[in-house]
This record gives C-alpha cells, structure tokens and sequence, in this order.
C-alpha cells in the first residue's frame, strides 16, 4: 500500500455528504487530516452545497507538514454537480484542477443520461495507446467526488459497492465491503450517532495512465485500507471518520478534524440555479 494509494482511497470516500432536506437549502463543511508514520501529511477540505433538487459539492486536497517539504508539491480541487431524484443522484458533471510540481491539468467531464461522458482535458492530453482508456470503459465512470456522492446515498449499505472512478487520465474501481459494525466507544469516535460501519477498501486499475508496476495497482494481495464510517447529522448518509493503511514504510492514518452544517447564503442560493 503506498500513500498515493491511500490518500486516493480516503479521498474518494472523503465526501458522501448528505443529500436528505436538500429543499431546506443548507452547506455542509468539513476537514479531514491524513498522517503518515505520526507525521503530518494530507489535508482534504470540502463544502458541500444542497438547494431543492441540485447540489454542487467542491473538495481541496493539498500536502501539508513535514510531506509537504520533502515530496513533490500537490494541489488538487475536484467539483462535482448535479440533481437528485427519486431514484438517487443526477449527475452533470465534474471537474479536476491539479497542480503538482508546478505543472496544472484540468479535466472537465459532462454526463449524459445513458452513462455516456463528454470530457475536455488543458492541456490536451495525448495517451500512448497502452495509456489511452477506452470508450467502453469510460461509460458510466465518473470523476472522483461525484462517483462518491452518487454512493453515499446508500447510507447502512455504503460498504457493499462498487464505484467506477475515472480522473480523465486514469480509471479505477473502488471496492468497499464491510467487516463489521462497531459503537462509537469501540471506534474512538465518540460524537457519532449510532452505529459505525467499519470497510475494507481495495483499488483495482481498469484502464489509463499508470506509473506503477502493474501488479501494485491490481492488488497483489496488497493489505486493504479500512475506513470507518459514521452518522454525524439526523440524515441516514455516513461520512469517513477514519482511516487506516499499513505500508512499508509505517501506517497511514486519517481522521475527521471538523464537520459543520449551516444555512445557505443568498449569494449562494443565487449560484445553484444559474
């Protein structure tokens, strides 16, 4: 297990905000932490945005601490927006803007009501044909936090899934499958309401830009990340409390540092129905 594997894992379950009362108008913020062998490493802020029938949800990842001094330099921003419906999240689309090492790339994918996806890549990205994703494989994949918002809806069944993850450059697939429930005592998480689910995670590479050996990446009976996911609102979604992954090179761990919900401002009201 390496850390970009682990910081991708968290940040992948990082946001399954609750889309319950989204006709209230409301935000929901938060902030993780990820540490690696006791040291500062990762830092994932989101706010979430629900109003009526639409959400618009924004994440940032950055490196901070000791990583952040001693590794190439990170930055990442992920939006993703859309609608619900009776049958769960309507998705239209998501973006991606990184910086690492001083060198951006952004990535804007539209979805189409039959799984199909529409992408625009600055700069352009030109794949070798080893590297390209097929069309077959980008059906119904969708970027990162918008792959994460249409899972979390499935609240005490949030460990039982599969999402399709595709970053404009790379496709995976997220698999969590539960292990057990825990109380909040049991967990360490003790402002959580209820139960916690506790998952294992694995990635597996389906198709794209790797730079890997391929065996790490497709699991080579690698040991699993495991997350801990909780209640902490009177909705029915659960959000990552904590995490945990083994590497060689010591244990990376996350944990909720904040979460808060307030009403929607006017201004922001007024950007949701444009």
């Amino acid at each position: 297990m390496t850390f970009r594997k682990a910081l991708l894992g968290f940040a992948l379950c990082a946001l399954a905000p609750a889309a319950a009362r989204a006709d209230e108008g409301k935000a929901i913020e938060g902030g993780y932490e990820i540490t690696f062998a006791g040291f500062a490493g990762f830092r994932i802020d989101f706010t979430a945005r629900f109003n009526g029938a639409s959400y618009d949800v924004e994440s940032h990842a950055f490196k901070e601490g000791m990583l952040k001094a001693i590794t190439l330099a990170y930055d990442g921003r992920n939006r993703a927006w859309g609608g619900f419906s009776p049958q769960g999240a309507r998705p239209s689309g998501g973006s991606l803007s990184l910086m690492i090492s001083g060198k951006p790339r952004t990535w804007l994918a539209q979805y189409g009501a039959d799984g199909s996806l529409h992408e625009t890549h600055s700069p352009e990205w030109k794949p070798t044909p080893k590297d390209a994703i097929p069309d077959d494989k980008k059906i119904g994949s969708l970027d990162p936090l918008t792959a994460v918002l249409v899972a979390g809806m499935r609240g005490d069944t949030a460990c039982d899934q599969l999402s399709p993850s595709n970053d404009g450059r790379r496709r995976i697939d997220i698999i969590l499958r539960k292990l057990r429930t825990e109380t909040p005592a049991q967990a360490g998480i003790p402002n959580a309401k209820g139960d916690v689910l506790v998952c294992e995670l694995y990635s597996k590479r389906i198709a794209g830009e790797f730079f890997d050996a391929p065996e790490e990446a497709e699991s080579k009976k690698e040991e699993p990340m495991y997350i801990w996911l909780a209640r902490f609102d009177d909705t029915p979604f659960r959000y990552p409390a904590k995490l945990e992954a083994k590497t060689g090179f010591g244990t990376i761990r996350g944990k909720m540092l904040s979460f808060t919900e307030r009403p929607l401002t006017e201004d922001e009201k007024v950007a949701m129905r444009r």
